[in-house]
């Protein structure tokens, strides 16, 4: 039911000249699913207000609730044609009633742990682009058939909708940027091991896959009671993103997977000075895909002691300077990051071994990432004990990754398993950072473990050899010839 949903709505946002690419897909649907969601939400306000024998204040005026402009019903609970708005009227209303009386939630708070906040970010940052209002009509019918109520329904939903979310950083463009395969998370998650109590971090949050599968891992490990819920709901997972479209899916894939409230902030991670962030502001566990290869401007660069153009640099130094004493992180980066030779690169590597233990370095094959064609590595950290150390293990999954053989959870088991111990093997070596260079710091991949290919030949090798393969073959040809 529910994936025929969701395709049936991709279906008639295709053929709405407003929408058009996976990425208008998921934004339209979002706003759509958070509606709908919040009209679920307050219903179970008021269900559990009223068996207190207290009354329930409603967030949203009636005009604008689900029920209002959205799901009019009948006395049969069909819905009202002679009431619900369709076509054109249905678009003005979208357009110039409902998009700004939600932004407008946005003056009435500034506390980010308020759904009202979320409600005025995310109506600020998108805007209706379906033109059609008998196509939003067919959308609203469908959506209202979605149930939001049991953890079943949500857990389904959040599948379909990380799903949704692959299918876009599948499609090209920018999309690609959204989307880290799970199955790496999960990896990082299970290396690093946040547990209840402790604060996770994303400073780049995209679509909150880091978060989502942190709490998915928290909740599963942590004592089921009232206290630890209320914690993990609250003051567990916190993050920062920058695009308006990345923030509000984010927000959207945190609430189906539970968290009413995400601590998400719609704001540039980098235009905040590292010497500014106190001990109040560091996190237990940091994990996070930064983006690589854009440049960032001067002025931003001026918040940083290591000054570089490279965004993925700059978020290094941002989480290590985030990073609590006695903290783990997992941070996804270029491969060329372990070697660049650069003036930025080796301060960078100097300042992560010194202040940093980097105790894991995962190289990663190509195709790991869909659309990407880059090698990346994912860097395994400590903060607070210098690196004397570093365990390297070099993924090799037996076949080429791409959309049709994308990375599973098989392919980095044995590097879960291993990390534990960290032996040598075929595919994992120890480095001692005592024989590196000082004056390069240069951490390259070179797995030496690995059997050694044959030398390749000399010109004078090979012109010998064929001379020889000639002689045998004017040999034969005699012999042949002597028998006939």
């Amino acid at each position: 039911m529910f994936e025929q949903t969701f395709k049936n709505i991709d279906d008639i946002l295709f053929k709405d000249s407003g929408a058009d690419s996976e990425l208008d897909y998921i934004g339209q649907t979002s706003w759509i699913m958070f509606l709908r969601y919040l009209d679920e939400l307050e219903l179970d306000k008021a269900d559990e207000a009223e068996l207190e024998g207290k009354s329930y204040t409603y967030i949203l005026d009636e005009e604008f609730r689900w029920a209002a402009w959205a799901m009019p019903k009948d006395a049969e609970g069909k819905l009202d044609h002679h009431v619900a708005m369709t076509g054109k009227d249905l678009v003005e209303f979208v357009d110039r009633k409902l998009f700004p009386y939600m932004a407008s939630f946005k003056e009435r708070t500034d506390n980010p742990q308020t759904i009202e906040y979320k409600i005025g970010e995310i109506f600020s940052e998108l805007k209706n682009k379906i033109q059609s209002g008998y196509g939003l009509r067919d959308i609203l019918d469908l959506a209202d058939a979605l149930p939001f109520r049991s953890h079943t329904d949500k857990h389904e939903l959040s599948h379909l909708y990380e799903s949704k979310i692959k299918n876009m950083g599948n499609a090209g463009r920018n999309g690609g940027q959204y989307y880290t395969p799970r199955p790496l998370i999960r990896a990082m998650i299970e290396v690093t091991k946040p547990v209840i109590g402790e604060k996770v971090y994303d400073g780049a949050v995209g679509s909150a896959g880091f978060l989502c599968e942190s709490y998915d891992y928290i909740k599963e490990h942590m004592e089921q009671n009232v206290d630890n819920l209320r914690t993990l709901q609250k003051n567990t997972f916190y993050g920062k993103e920058k695009k308006n479209l990345a923030y509000v899916i984010g927000i959207m894939n945190m609430i189906l997977h539970g968290i009413e409230a995400p601590n998400i902030l719609h704001t540039n991670t980098l235009g905040e000075n590292i010497s500014d962030i106190q001990e109040k502001d560091r996190f237990h566990v940091i994990l996070a895909n930064p983006p690589f290869g854009g440049k960032e401007r001067k002025e931003v660069q001026q918040n940083f002691d290591i000054k570089t153009g490279e965004t993925a640099f700059l978020f290094m130094q941002h989480f290590i300077k985030s990073l609590k004493a006695g903290g783990r992180s997992a941070v996804v980066i270029k491969n060329t990051f372990l070697s660049n030779t650069d003036n930025a690169s080796v301060a960078l590597r100097k300042h992560l071994l010194e202040s940093c233990n980097l105790h894991t370095v995962l190289d990663m094959p190509s195709g790991t990432f869909l659309g990407a064609g880059v090698k990346t590595v994912v860097l395994f950290f400590d903060k607070g004990e210098p690196t004397k150390k570093t365990w390297f293990y070099q993924l090799n999954a037996g076949r080429n990754m791409g959309k049709t053989n994308p990375l599973n959870d098989k392919d980095l088991a044995e590097f879960v398993s291993l990390q534990k111990t960290m032996p040598e093997s075929e595919n994992s070596w120890m480095l001692n950072i005592a024989d590196i260079d000082e004056s390069t710091y240069d951490l390259s991949v070179k797995n030496p473990n690995l059997p050694e290919e044959a030398p390749l030949r000399s010109p004078a090798e090979i012109l010998d050899e064929m001379e020889a393969l000639d002689k045998e073959t004017q040999e034969v040809l005699n012999l042949v010839r002597g028998l006939i």
